[in-house]
């Protein structure tokens, strides 16, 4: 699956059959454990498809394929979290 900086609809190519947007922020997560503590906060969103964080990148870029185009929602829930999280834009 290929995802591009945008905030338009990209037609998902995966399991899900919806138009869906690709949104991209820079965090702090350098764990795995802290995984875990990601998961149940975009759980929580209820409009996240898909997400994946490569912790290898030095912005441990977090990739999230969203029913919803409110990334700052997403910021207020990992913040909230103690993670920082800031909108990566093109």
């Amino acid at each position: 699956m290929s995802f591009y900086l945008s905030k338009e609809p990209v037609m998902a190519t995966s399991k899900y059959e919806e138009a869906a947007y690709v949104l991209v922020f820079k965090t702090n997560v350098e764990y795995k454990k802290d995984l875990k503590v990601i998961e149940l906060c975009l759980s929580e969103l209820g409009d996240i498809n898909d997400w994946h964080i490569d912790r290898e990148d030095v912005d441990k870029v977090l990739r999230i394929e969203s029913s919803s185009d409110d990334p700052e929602k997403i910021i207020k829930a990992l913040t909230k979290a103690g993670y920082l999280c800031e909108e990566l834009t093109n």
